[in-house]
């Protein structure tokens, strides 16, 4: 049995030129015998800074479109992913060799999972790594643990949404990332642990860079008006997608 995984990546113009690295660590990795992945790479913007750094690849599909953030980007290049399993990476970050076959494995091996997440650790603008305390063990993360967990420790999440792979279907039923300004993969992230059960690999899945021109940089990103408006609307929508009932099963 194989599949295709597709690899959603939002760029945006000045992130534009970390595109080949992300591509280096896409390409090198090795997956299950009958899986592939495709890249569907989408620009936030209608520039021509992105396209010259987007690898001459078949299984690579660029497009841009008006500027609407991240979430917008990663929902509009939904409807070119192909995949079983769609996978985010962002464009300024890197996947460490084996991501995707341990994303593969959780998502095919284990019943009832329905979407992972891994450890991620920060790529300094030296070249070092640093990690962070508080990762859970290996193994299940049940239906409801982010948001306790998420509302236990100061917004502070349990899992990176970076990291996230998740079965398709279940990201479309959802509407694919929630229309804001930014925490749009978390509010996507808590509306999956809402109705389904996930799966965390304590194994480094992402390598997170950071640098100045990245957005979680910019002052507006910590504005605590926009913050709290942010969280309010993330977490009622968890909320009362759980108030439903409803629980996602795997076909």
């Amino acid at each position: 049995m194989g599949g295709t995984v597709s690899v959603v990546t939002a760029v945006h113009a000045p992130g534009a030129g970390f595109l080949p690295q992300a591509y280096e660590s896409l390409s090198g990795q090795a997956l299950p015998d009958g899986w592939d992945w495709q890249w569907v790479v989408q620009e936030d913007g209608e520039t021509d800074a992105v396209r010259p750094y987007v690898p001459d690849d078949p299984r690579v599909s660029f497009g841009r479109g008006r500027p609407g953030r991240a979430g917008t980007a990663r929902t509009m290049a939904l409807s070119r992913a192909e995949g079983e399993f769609v996978k985010v990476l962002d464009a300024d970050d890197r996947l460490t060799p084996g991501a995707l076959a341990r994303d593969i494995g959780a998502l095919t091996r284990t019943p009832g999972t329905c979407w992972t997440t891994s450890r991620a650790l920060d790529l300094m603008p030296d070249g070092s790594t640093v990690g962070h305390e508080g990762d859970p063990p290996e193994g299940p993360v049940e239906r409801g643990a982010v948001l306790d967990s998420w509302k236990a420790h100061g917004l502070r999440l349990p899992v990176h949404p970076a990291t996230l792979c998740v079965r398709r279907d279940l990201l479309l039923a959802l509407g694919g990332w929630m229309a804001l300004p930014a925490s749009e993969d978390t509010g996507l992230l808590l509306a999956l642990n809402a109705v389904s059960r996930g799966w965390f690999t304590a194994r480094t899945g992402l390598l997170y860079r950071k640098w100045p021109g990245q957005v979680t940089a910019a002052a507006s990103h910590t504005d605590e008006h926009e913050r709290n408006a942010r969280t309010a609307v993330v977490e009622a929508r968890a909320r009362a997608l759980a108030e439903t009932g409803w629980c996602f099963e795997p076909s």
